[in-house]
């Protein structure tokens, strides 16, 4: 049976019109030039930084009265000049699979409005997978994705996509502190153990904002989770994939859904600007590309549209040289989409083709459906403002 939860078991974390800049997202040097506005000396900045990245990102702390290697007066300082605040949380839902979705609500944006973006988590046996996301709603319009019903908002900063890590491992109690009182696990699954940029959003077209997440996310002495841990995927914004290898480093993750340009172009419109053959040839030469750190492909199975042996065969042909994994993934429904999920039978002999041809492609079972946390059902309620309204709120600032 599915849980809703009302998390409103404190305060909300951000204080109307607060002026106050959060520390989370900034750069190890951004964070140091900070500590000038605290009114730490210049050459002790970069060792003070130090120590705070060690209490936000290592143990996860939520207040500067925490950090108790740090002088007092120092810290009353830090409290008066920044916040490390994350989203607040609107709803948690848990499904019937453990599969959980928080919809978060943001800081106010520049002119007060506080939009909302949704996340997931998946506690498997051997992993523990949190799907983020990097818009608030989504450049795209996919046709078979929901969240592509939803115009793009905005991109979010990086703040707003670390705070979504730091956010869930609260919640699933996964901060050193946390583990050593309670070693054990959350029920049904791993601690925090994957990221993947599959939740609403193009992470491509927030570009300079993932990167810097991702490079806090990944850092050693912080959060510390691995760049193979890490998936970012992609409808294929081909200009931007051999950057985000040279530069972001993570694994990748493509969009694709079809064999041919005719279906794709159906599918995910962002295919007649970059058609699949440079969309391949992107791939090709994805900057560190190997056995060892396959693309993985994946492929939405929608009935009587791509599930063909046809398409399965073309499907092969493509691939062709590539090192690459296919997901295969059942179609999950939302109100008022036109498609439906391909019949078993179909996605079995589809699997069997694409096996056959020597390509690891597991189908991916559906987690969280009933809770529309599965895989192309997150949406928000957030609304793009009209040009009018915002040139209106413009004068009057």
């Amino acid at each position: 049976m599915t849980t809703l939860l009302n998390t409103v078991e404190a305060p909300p974390r951000y204080i109307p019109n607060d002026p106050r800049p959060s520390l989370i997202g900034m750069t190890r040097d951004a964070l140091a030039d900070a500590m000038g506005r605290a009114g730490v000396a210049e050459k002790q900045r970069r060792m003070r930084a130090g120590q705070i990245w060690h209490w936000i990102y290592h143990r996860g702390v939520q207040s500067f009265a925490e950090m108790t290697n740090i002088a007092k007066d120092l810290r009353q300082r830090l409290d008066e000049e920044f916040v490390i605040g994350r989203p607040d949380i609107v709803t948690e839902q848990v499904s019937n699979d453990g599969t959980r979705k928080w919809l978060l609500k943001l800081a106010p944006d520049e002119r007060g409005a506080r939009h909302e973006v949704e996340m997931v988590y998946i506690p498997e046996e051997d992993r523990g997978t949190l799907c983020i996301s990097s818009q608030v709603g989504c450049t795209l319009t996919c046709t078979f994705c929901h969240t592509g019903t939803q115009k793009l908002v905005r991109n979010l900063t990086a703040n707003e996509i670390v705070g979504q890590v730091m956010m869930a491992r609260d919640r699933v109690k996964d901060w050193p502190g946390d583990i050593e009182a309670n070693p054990s696990p959350p029920s049904g699954g791993r601690y925090i153990t994957n990221v993947v940029l599959m939740g609403m959003g193009e992470p491509l077209y927030n570009f300079d904002n993932v990167k810097d997440a991702m490079e806090i996310v990944t850092d050693g002495e912080g959060i510390s989770l691995s760049r193979r841990r890490i998936t970012l995927s992609t409808s294929g914004v081909v200009p931007e994939i051999p950057r985000a290898g040279a530069e972001i480093g993570t694994m990748l993750a493509i969009s694709l859904h079809g064999t041919t340009d005719e279906i794709r172009n159906r599918l995910v419109p962002l295919n007649k600007k970059y058609p699949i053959k440079e969309l391949l040839q992107a791939c090709r030469n994805y900057p560190g590309l190997s056995n060892a750190r396959r693309i993985t492909f994946e492929y939405v199975m929608l009935k009587g549209i791509n599930d063909s042996p046809e398409d399965a065969k073309r499907l092969v042909k493509l691939l062709a040289g590539i090192p690459a994994k296919i997901n295969l993934i059942p179609f999950n429904p939302w109100p008022g989409t036109a498609y439906e999920c391909s019949d078993w039978d179909t996605i079995e002999t589809f699997a069997e083709i694409v096996n056959r041809a020597g390509y690891a492609s597991p189908v991916r079972t559906p987690r969280g459906r009933d809770i529309m946390a599965a895989c192309g059902q997150l949406k928000s309620e957030s609304q793009k403002i009209r040009a009018k309204e915002r040139l209106a709120l413009d004068a009057g600032a």
